[in-house]
């Protein structure tokens, strides 16, 4: 099927899935440099339409078929491509399921849109990782790069090398989510490979002790990696979603 497309006030022109159904509808969250045909994504899909209830994909401006290049964009843009997804393509409450830069759009979202959550799962979550990951890890030479360059290249285990940019990590800054009080008043899933060489499990500890919530656990998967898309971690991740739908 051919994707639709939302034009947002900022110009970008986003694709996206809609499965229509039953409430709360399922959005899906993609990770940095995914998209939405990933296997999580499709599985949920499938998942939500056998259910007949309501789910939402899409991809980011600079990811997939959305417009514009991954290397002009930044957290906060991907951001505002997420408020325009679920401001004009969902009603009522949504369950957030974001997968690694999707567990810190997720999160975003819970700042901006705290009334719309009925529920929501991280998978491997990366708050913060432009900061605590990039810019923590840069050696000096990289620094002076940055600053001189605008850009440095930071290989990958998953794909291509990544390219940051100055304004990555400037924009980032402004979109922390592990330095200031984050509270949540629904139920959280936080799912965490042990094999996971992108997102550490020191990473999801540190998330699970910052959140402030009555509702919110963590799930270990000793070797699973940062993929999480095994048939036994897709279960997880389904059973998670219907736990929090309630």
């Amino acid at each position: 099927m051919e994707p639709q497309y939302l034009e947002t006030a900022q110009g970008r022109r986003i694709a996206y899935h809609r499965t229509e159904g039953t409430g709360p509808c399922v959005v899906f969250l993609g990770g940095l440099k995914s998209d939405m045909e990933g296997t999580k994504a499709l599985y949920l899909e499938d998942w939500a339409r056998a259910r007949g209830q309501a789910f939402l994909r899409f991809d980011y401006s600079g990811h997939g078929v959305s417009s514009g290049t991954f290397e002009e964009g930044c957290i906060g843009d991907w951001h505002e491509d997420t408020l325009a997804a679920v401001d004009q393509l969902t009603s009522g409450a949504i369950v957030p399921v974001g997968s690694s830069m999707g567990g810190w759009q997720a999160l975003l979202l819970a700042k901006a849109r705290p009334e719309r959550i009925k529920g929501m799962v991280t998978i491997a979550a990366a708050p913060d990782f432009t900061e605590d990951g990039y810019w923590a890890s840069f050696s000096d030479a990289q620094k002076a790069e940055l600053e001189t360059r605008g850009r440095v290249e930071l290989p990958s285990d998953y794909m291509e090398p990544y390219v940051v940019t100055e304004r990555m990590i400037e924009n980032g800054r402004a979109h922390l989510v592990l330095r200031s009080p984050l509270a949540v008043g629904f139920p959280l899933r936080c799912l965490q490979g042990t094999a996971d060489t992108a997102v550490s499990t020191e990473t999801a500890l540190r998330l699970l002790a910052h959140v402030e919530g009555a509702d919110v656990r963590l799930t270990l998967v000793r070797d699973a990696d940062h993929r999480f898309s095994d048939p036994a971690c897709l279960a997880l991740i389904a059973a998670a979603v219907e736990e929090v739908c309630g």
